[in-house]
């Protein structure tokens, strides 16, 4: 297999069975070796002050802003001052600070220096492994799940027109690039009330394709996103809920359903949560107010 950044090549065998094989168990299969293009899995280690937090199992690219993102959806930082630096390492040193415009630093450990004062709570330390499928693995109970919000979603009186809403998958598919080549990501985009996107994010994990757009607008000094519509695919977890809540959304959409737990923290959180956004219709879980006709 070669990496190649954000994808991996790999040598695959392709069965292709005759269209009107059907009922024909017997029917010869044609056999064909080609190229195939994967999306890239790799682990993040990400350090604070030093000490080990975590690692996660990610796609590379966007480090930067993935590991702010997970600062921020931990209840760790707040703002883009609360972090003095991020370097990338290569495993065996740091390489130099990166800025908000080199999004492409790519490393195995994330080391995080962070604003004289400001330390992490014992309680938010996992030293686990977080795979690409799982980001609240290891936490010790449902109370380590409610990181309180520092926004107050309540107060965004946002609306946003069901037209507008039914655009916006079509558009996130259009701007996923890895997608294309490989099929196997998950995407997370930004929007503005209007529609317009703001930032697109994709990894094998739809958390963390979340907390790379947190973390582009956590550096991006653009916390909280007031007015913005979230867009994940697949379903809708708890943890997608707190991250959108955590990062000031008022508005989080998804193709595929919510789980109970997502639905209930969205109401108690007064944030806005569509589900099943296909086509011409979607469902409206909570925070119906802020979706309204042309």
């Amino acid at each position: 297999m070669v990496l190649t950044g954000r994808t991996a090549r790999r040598r695959v065998l392709r069965i292709t069975l005759p269209v009107d094989s059907a009922p024909d168990l017997t029917a010869e299969p044609q056999l064909a070796e080609h190229a195939d293009m994967l999306a890239a899995e790799e682990p993040l280690g990400i350090r604070i002050d030093g000490q080990a937090v975590t690692v996660t199992m990610r796609t590379p690219g966007d480090d930067l802003d993935l590991t702010a993102g997970f600062l921020v959806s931990e209840g760790i930082v707040a703002k883009a001052a609360d972090i003095k630096s991020i370097k990338v390492c290569d495993g065996q040193r740091c390489g130099h600070d990166h800025t908000a415009d080199d999004m492409d630093a790519v490393g195995n450990i994330a080391d995080v220096t962070l604003r004289p004062g400001l330390q992490v709570e014992d309680h938010l330390r996992r030293n686990f492994m977080t795979t690409s499928a799982c980001g609240v693995c290891g936490k010790a109970s449902i109370d380590d799940l409610l990181v309180p919000g520092r926004f107050h979603l309540a107060d965004d009186q946002v609306t946003v027109t069901a037209q507008v809403l039914a655009a916006l998958p079509g558009t996130m598919r259009d701007a996923q690039r890895v997608f294309d080549r490989t099929g196997g990501l998950h995407a997370a985009g930004l929007f503005s009330a209007d529609g317009a996107l703001m930032a697109l994010r994709e990894d094998v994990g739809r958390h963390n394709a979340v907390d790379k757009v947190v973390g582009w607008a956590l550096r991006t000094e653009r916390l909280p996103l007031s007015g913005c519509v979230l867009l994940v695919s697949g379903r809708t977890s708890f943890e997608l809920v707190q991250k959108a809540v955590l990062a000031g959304i008022p508005l989080l959409a998804a193709v595929s359903a919510p789980s109970s737990l997502a639905a209930e923290l969205a109401d108690a959180a007064a944030l806005t949560l569509v589900g099943f956004l296909r086509g011409s219709s979607m469902n409206v879980y909570a925070g119906a107010h802020r979706v309204t006709g042309r």
